[in-house]
Order: structure tokens, then sequence, then C-alpha cells
């Protein structure tokens, strides 16, 4: 396919209408700088510079389609607290909709802190539950994402193993989505793996895909190739597509030989939140009427642009745009 029509569905994005239903969480970085150790204990004391906040999980996946001009609609569930207040602000501030997100009073949101002093990660601390949402507020969910469905262009399933997603939810969610002919992508939690059946495509890491199915990674091309099939199988899958880091991605359809796409990153300075760009891409680039390959392949430079970039990062139409020139 040409660079020309590429370029074409990349702007067909705009103003499509993607809901993202998952697990959200609050990113808080506090940066800062090390001169001496602590006389307390054997650590280093970090004299903070910056500190901010950023949304995690199903949230930066939402961050990133309405960076992409699309629109997200983000159906999850946060605590009673500041840090659900301060995550919800960050959301609407970013064009997200969060009206279906709703408060639970017996769980925190799920909060991850991390300490960076130079360019380093001294320490991360988390603070959250991941014990299955109240079956009250799991049907409240369930609600609002039948209401949103019918007049969404395509569904990502987020699942970072907080609760969130349960496995009647996820059948239901995937029954809906066949129901209404809306593309279904899904970034697994292992543990999960085996039930996300019958889905547009799913995006696990190499070692996701291997984790998934209960295997010992192996290398190879053949092996990839092989665990990609099996993959397709026994999900009942319309694709699968493992993203292999410098390796590029494997893609796999029923009926179809692997491919292979080569990485276009020119440097990695941080993988961080990767996965969410190539879903949100690839997921948006399928509700534009891309087939999968070409979703694949923007899919995989827009990867390569974020690996490039510090920090949870998204991309925009316009870097897209000129990464594929």
């Amino acid at each position: 396919m040409s660079n020309t029509k590429l370029a074409n569905i990349i702007k067909k994005f705009r103003n499509k209408k993607i809901i993202v239903i998952g697990d959200i969480m609050l990113d808080h970085f506090i940066r800062g700088n090390v001169s001496r150790i602590s006389p307390e204990a054997p650590v280093p004391v970090v004299l903070v510079k910056e500190e901010h906040f950023l949304a995690g999980g199903a949230g930066n996946v939402a961050v990133n389609i309405t960076g992409l001009e699309a629109k997200s609609i983000l159906v999850s569930v946060i605590g009673e607290d500041i840090f659900g207040s301060t995550l919800k602000k960050f959301l609407s501030d970013t064009k997200v909709n969060t009206e279906h997100v709703v408060q639970d009073k017996t769980r925190p949101t799920t909060k991850k802190t991390r300490i960076i002093a130079e360019h380093q990660q001294v320490v991360r601390f988390d603070r959250e539950s991941k014990t299955r949402i109240d079956q009250v507020l799991s049907k409240k969910c369930m609600a609002h994402f039948k209401k949103v469905a019918k007049e969404a262009d395509g569904v990502i399933l987020s699942d970072y193993g907080k609760g969130m997603l349960s496995n009647e939810s996820i059948k239901e969610i995937i029954r809906i989505c066949n129901k209404h002919k809306l593309p279904v992508c899904v970034d697994p939690k292992t543990e999960n793996f085996r039930k996300y059946k019958n889905i547009t495509c799913i995006t696990p890491n190499n070692k996701e895909a291997w984790e998934g199915m209960s295997m010992i990674p192996k290398e190879g091309e053949e092996e990839i190739n092989e665990l990609g099939e099996k993959i397709l199988k026994t999900l009942k899958a319309k694709s699968i597509l493992i993203t292999r880091g410098p390796a590029g991605m494997s893609l796999f359809e029923k009926g179809k030989k692997p491919a292979r796409i080569k990485a276009t990153a020119k440097e990695v300075f941080d993988v961080t939140g990767a996965g969410d760009s190539v879903i949100s891409v690839l997921t948006l680039a399928l509700a534009s009427g891309a087939s999968i390959k070409d979703a694949a392949k923007i899919a995989n430079f827009a990867g390569g642009i974020v690996v490039g970039k510090l920090g949870t990062a998204t991309v925009s139409q316009e870097e897209l745009l000129e990464a594929i020139k």
C-alpha cells in the first residue's frame, strides 16, 4: 500500500468515536536531584524539583485517542478520593469523555508514584486494589457501555488486572461489539489471555504472548509463527499482532501467511506507553476502514515515534503523517 493511502487513512481518524473500557490509574511522577546520602539510612536524599500527574492504563489509551483528533469515551471505575478527582480532571482537560467513569466508595483510585533522581527511577510505590469491582457497579458500567456502543466506531479493552474486567463482562463486551459489527481490540493481561475470544485483534508483546499461552519462550521466526497461529486458533480471533520491540511486529490473520513488519524507531529512549499508542492507532485505523495489515503498519509507525520520547507519551496525526513520508 502506498504512503498516500496510509496518510488518507490517518486523516479519517478525526471525530471517530472509540470506547476504551478497562482499568484506569493515576501516574504520579516526582523528579529531583541527588547530592547526598541520608544520615538516617543508606538511601539517597532526593531534592524535589518537579512533580506532575498523568493518566495511566486505560486512561493513557483514551488520551492517545484524543491526541489523534478522535473522540474517546472512557468506561471505568475510580475511588471516591482526591486521586480519583485529580485523574478525572486530567482526563477531562485532555478532552476525554469521562461521564461514564463511576466512583466506588470501597476502593482506592489506582495510583503509581515514581521517584526519579537525575534520570534514574529510585523507587515506585503503588496504591491499589486488585479485587473485582462490586457487582452493582459492574452492572452500571455495562449499562453505560451498551448505551455508548450504539454510536461508537470501535472498542478497546485495556486490561491491567485491577478488577474492572471480569470473565462475564469480557464476554458481554465482545458479544455486543460483534452484534454492532464494531472492531474490538484487546491490550491483554496474561492471566485473562484465553478469555478474549472472537475478537478483531489482540496486541500482546513477545513476553505476554508466550506467558498468555503458558509456554516457555523460544527464539526464532519459526517459533514465533507457531505461537501466533496457536493463539489465533485458541482465541478464534480475526487477527493477532505480537509486538517485538527492535524486531518489529508479527501479524497473524485467519487463513493467511504470517506477516513481519519491521521496526521503524530510529532511537529508543523509553518504551513506557508504547503499547497504548499502538492499540489506539490500530483501532482508529480499523474504524477508519483500513485492513488489519495496513492498520498494523500505521500502528508500527506510532510505536516507533513514542519510544523516541521520554515518559508516558502520545503521538499526533502530524507526527504520524511525517513518519510515513
